[in-house]
């Protein structure tokens, strides 16, 4: 037997203190420098130092999907002797990193985890009392495990095909149907970012609907700050006048076209609205209530009182903290403005069997795909956070909810009648969970007996505090509460002397009477083994990165590595409210420092912010930043947007949002910007230039020749560039946006920087600016963002801050999810993110090679390359075969695969990325479904199968199909759904057949179906 065994033994001491140090180092120095290896080897631990170089590599193999010999086997195979020289010929040399980025070298899981919960335990966490739409909440640990954690549910993709996302789409049609019901509204979406962005959408949409003059939109001074901080920056490029006042004394002396309210108010008071909404109807103006969900169990529902849209935010249906996000907010309305709502509907629709299947309804009124003409830019959701929500409701039953609500409430009663005991005059009744306390001279003492007990109270203002209660609050909570007030004095009460009456009775004209959640899923599954046994029926039916490869072009479905995830969970990011003070979040402050460093070294840029919680607000951040800076410099009728006709929807619609007109340049035959065009459109609107979009590699796919040209003639005519970072995926590590011309580029970090997709959200689009754009940053109106430890405050030109207002409600968007990406980063280093960006351009080229003769790859740059991603064109199938892209699609699910990206950016195509991620057997085996259909069409040319009546016009074939009594198809039920031998082995099912989208759009229902229509 060796002894290299206990020679590693007695060399450990030696190497757990080289970790030790290396653990304490900066992010730029989290390796063990050469000379310390030397040392070590010298020393006679030389199988320390190669066995703990080894091991830092691990991650990296773990992340990167083909190993060293399958990327040697797809070089070969592409005629290249290396990754470097095939990104040689892939990127042009001029816009290539001239050295390697600085961020040290790839760590081990253990290693960072453990470096990680360091920074988390610098966070305190206390308990918190400040409100504000924000409540500690108690997270069924069934649904933490089974779909917080569980990548199942948070690998998915949106649900675009809807066959394979059937579980998925149930959960978020519960959803809907809670907030319908709850709200007293006829139609809800399937959530939004957060309660601030869905207040300015309903302020948009307010303004869209409205038929009159007006330009105001009135606010209720009884809103949350960060509610109103959020709408007066949305309002602002619009046009739009924000009007703050008290509903009781508004006189409507001037025309508004909308108002928002808030209900109960951020005080806690509970109005009656019905005489305001009146007056406000009378006037031609739309009501919005911003509405506690889970009041409205008690209260009267803003559907009952003639509210025309409910906003909110679901986090205190489970979902934790986290320091602001992610959350699920909602959105309903009346069902006269479907098609307007913004956000994405899900609907029932019906099979080709005439079975119930849900679908995205009226996804041609969704605001992106309108473009320029779009009255909002939001193309996402809150997916992962909606599902916990609903399951939330679904676990607990009206019932259920009703006597969480009732708990809160009595015990805020008998709150505040221990504090009316001690002498402390208290706001308005009635109330639901939150007091307003009149404190006086004594506030700042008791703010500091609250820090003493771990007790976070909200600082309304000078005199005043505010105090909400939720479902964690205890009857110990309620007495240490007392005890902060009274100070050195004895409780000249106890809770057996009090006798609380509750303002909120059935008697009260505030009471809800009417029924909710009365269908049977939330009537069925509240004992954990149903609840259970339930999301795995729901998990089965959807499709996720657990089952196989996603291969969607600009949507870079990698690896979420569990080591990543596993932060999310721990009470230290997940338990902290979002304003809490700073000394409390020192752990965050340190991450959110580190995140910011790792990025600003990727991209080039001098700033970040983290505030954006979606690419699309990323985009709109951006140009608002680019509006800010032009307007400071005296040139605010700088307002032309450029976008090449290639774009996302996204773009155009963010330009608008931001108070811009889009001017479109053209794109040549081989999808490249129109430089000619571009150069004439800028030199045209030279006086009035405000910035060019553009995505980077390509919306097409490919690394542009004249990206530093396109730059330069944008910046000689007085714009601004803003790169869409989508692609980012395929420039990290080898060129940085910054340094070949972008001032500004928004992050999708759910996409290149591993936060997971989680159906459709969560998601995070931080920008980067260069140094002229950094005082235009987003700052926030409840925590003052520069105010962070070692943060400077903004300066332009030696001016006064000049910060901009909030995007989001939360200062730093969702931040529980920031510690994947940071986990990710540093996992990596430079050496691993560097070669994850060679193997995905190394894969897409692979694939596009080894399909080369089948389909025609549409676009390849200058070399006959393409990037991350590349455009398989399909249309010739329609004339030779009669078949659409969208039978392909749906034949791949028989296959065991999610489709590529269809019809975008081509109409026809698909749009595939492999990722990094993906071994070489799964390339394979997705190039093999796509050559067997290739096969299948020719069949079909040949006139060896129907025209009509075929394995692709009749996919996806489900299993009730297949075992059916009845078989009159002129091929195989074996052909049909094992058509190729994994198939056998490994089969995913879809759960329905193919979807009639036009007969879910004509019988629109987004709410749960009777169980009859089931059978």
């Amino acid at each position: 037997m060796s002894s290299e065994p206990f020679t590693f033994l007695q060399d450990m001491p030696e190497l757990n203190r080289i970790t030790d140090e290396t653990q304490t180092a900066s992010p730029s120095a989290q390796t063990v420098s050469s000379a310390r290896l030397e040392q070590v080897q010298e020393s006679g631990a030389a199988h320390i130092a190669s066995h703990w170089q080894r091991s830092q590599h691990d991650f990296q193999q773990r992340h990167i999907g083909p190993n060293a010999e399958e990327i040697q086997q797809m070089l070969e195979y592409l005629g290249f002797p290396s990754l470097d020289a095939l990104i040689d010929q892939a990127i042009p040399a001029g816009i290539r990193l001239k050295q390697p980025l600085q961020l040290g070298k790839g760590r081990s899981e253990h290693e960072l985890l453990k470096e990680l919960k360091a920074i988390a335990s610098k966070n305190q966490v206390f308990r918190s009392f400040i409100g504000m739409g924000y409540h500690n909440c108690i997270t069924p640990p069934v649904i933490q495990r089974n779909i917080l954690e569980n990548p199942g549910w948070y690998t998915q993709y949106t649900p675009y095909q809807p066959e394979i996302a059937q579980g998925r789409l149930e959960a978020l049609l519960n959803f809907q149907t809670m907030v319908i019901d709850l709200t007293g509204l006829e139609i809800a979406n399937a959530s939004l970012l957060d309660e601030g962005t869905a207040a300015a959408e309903a302020m948009t949409m307010s303004y869209g609907l409205y038929k009159g003059k007006a330009q105001a939109f009135w606010v209720s001074q009884e809103c949350h700050p960060q509610t109103l901080d959020v709408i007066q920056t949305r309002a602002k490029p619009q046009g739009i006048e924000v009007i703050v006042g008290d509903h009781r004394t508004f006189e409507f002396d001037q025309p508004i076209f909308g108002a928002l309210l808030q209900y109960p108010a951020s005080d806690g008071a509970v109005y009656d609205y019905q005489g305001f909404v009146d007056r406000a109807h009378a006037a031609g103006a739309l009501v919005t209530v911003a509405a506690d969900l889970l009041s409205l169990t008690l209260l009267k529902p803003p559907g009952e009182f003639g509210a025309d849209i409910a906003i909110g935010n679901t986090q205190r249906f489970g979902v934790p903290l986290g320091y602001g996000g992610p959350h699920a907010a909602y959105f309903a309305t009346k069902d006269a403005y479907k098609r307007q709502i913004p956000g994405r509907l899900v609907g029932v629709s019906r099979d080709v069997a005439g079975q119930p299947a849900l679908r995205l309804a009226l996804q041609t009124r969704e605001q992106h795909i309108r473009r320029e003409k779009a009255t909002s830019n939001i193309c996402t959701a809150q997916v992962l956070l909606a599902v916990m929500a609903g399951m939330y409701a679904v676990y607990h039953g009206s019932a259920g909810l009703k006597q969480i609500a009732a708990q809160i409430h009595q015990l805020t009663v008998i709150l505040a009648t221990g504090l009316a005991e001690l002498g402390y005059s208290l706001g308005a009744e009635p109330f639901f969970d939150t007091l307003r306390v009149e404190v006086g001279e004594q506030q700042a003492a008791i703010v500091e007996r609250a820090i003493a007990h771990q007790i976070n109270l909200r600082i309304i203002d000078a005199h005043t505090l505010g105090i909400s209660l939720d479902e964690s609050t205890t009857l110990q909570d309620v007495q240490d509460l007392w005890q902060v007030f009274a100070g050195e004095r004895s409780l000249p009460f106890s809770l057996e002397t009090l006798s609380p009456r509750s303002p909120l009775e059935p008697s009260s004209p505030f009471y809800r009477t009417s029924p909710y959640l009365t269908h049977p899923v939330f009537n069925t599954y509240h004992s954990e083994t149903e609840l259970l046994r339930y999301m795995h029926r729901l998990q089965s039916k959807d499709l996720s990165l657990t089952t196989a490869m996603i291969p969607l072009g600009s949507c870079t479905m990698k690896l979420n590595a569990t080591a990543e995830m596993l932060p999310v969970s721990w009470p230290e990011f997940a338990q902290i409210h979002p304003f809490a003070p700073l000394e409390q979040t020192q752990g965050y402050q340190l991450l959110f420092q580190q995140l910011e460093q790792m990025l600003a070294e990727i991209t080039g840029f001098d700033g970040i912010s983290l505030q954006p919680n979606a690419g699309s607000q990323g985009e709109y951040t951006g140009l608002l930043v680019i509006r800010r800076y032009h307007q400071h410099r005296g040139e605010g009728d700088r307002h032309i947007c450029l976008i090449p006709e290639s774009a996302h929807g996204t773009n155009p619609a963010s330009a608008v949002m931001a108070g811009m007109k889009v001017v479109v340049v053209a794109c040549d035959s081989n999808g490249n910007i129109d430089i000619t065009d571009l150069k004439a459109k800028a030199e045209q609107h030279q006086e009035q230039l405000a910035a060019l979009m553009v995505t980077y590699p390509s919306t097409h796919g490919v690394f542009e020749e004249g990206i530093r040209d396109i730059c330069d003639i944008i910046h000689a005519n007085g714009g601004q560039v803003y790169m869409d970072g989508a692609n980012l995926n395929a420039q990290v590590g080898l060129c940085r946006p910054a340094d070949f011309g972008a001032d500004v580029c928004h992050l999708n970090l759910h996409k290149t920087f591993c936060i997971p997709h989680g159906g459709g959200g969560p998601g995070m689009g931080p920008i980067g600016v260069k140094a002229h754009l950094v005082p235009f940053l987003p700052g926030h109106t409840v925590i003052n963002i520069d105010g962070a430890s070692n943060r400077q405050p903004a300066t332009a030109n030696g001016k006064a801050p000049t910060r901009m207002g909030a995007v989001s409600a939360a200062p730093w968007g969702s931040s529980s999810i920031l510690p994947i990406s940071w986990m990710y980063i540093a996992l990596m280093g430079t050496a691993g993110l560097t070669r994850a960006t060679q193997v995905a351009i190394l894969n897409a080229n692979y694939i596009a090679k080894r399909l080369e003769g089948q389909y025609s790859v549409l676009y390849k740059g200058k070399h006959g390359l393409v990037a991350h991603e590349c455009i398989l064109d399909l249309r010739q199938f329609k004339k030779t075969a009669a078949i659409e892209v969208d039978d392909i699609a749906k034949r791949l699910i028989d296959y065991g695969f999610h489709p590529p990206t269809v019809s975008w950016p081509v109409a026809g195509t698909v749009m595939v990325e492999p990722t990094e991620s993906e071994a070489k057997p799964e390339l394979d085996r997705f190039c093999d479904a796509m050559i067997a259909i290739r096969a299948e069409i020719r069949e079909i040319e040949q006139d060896k199968a129907d025209r009509q009546n075929n394995v692709l016009k009749n996919a996806p074939h489900p299993a009730s199909v297949l075992i059916s009594d009845e078989w009159d198809r002129p091929y195989s039920r074996s052909q049909a759904a094992y058509p190729t031998p994994w198939t056998r082995d490994n089969k995913f099912w879809a759960a329905v057949g193919r979807i009639d989208n036009a007969y879910g759009d004509r019988h629109l229902v987004c709410s749960c179906l009777p169980i009859d229509a089931y059978t």
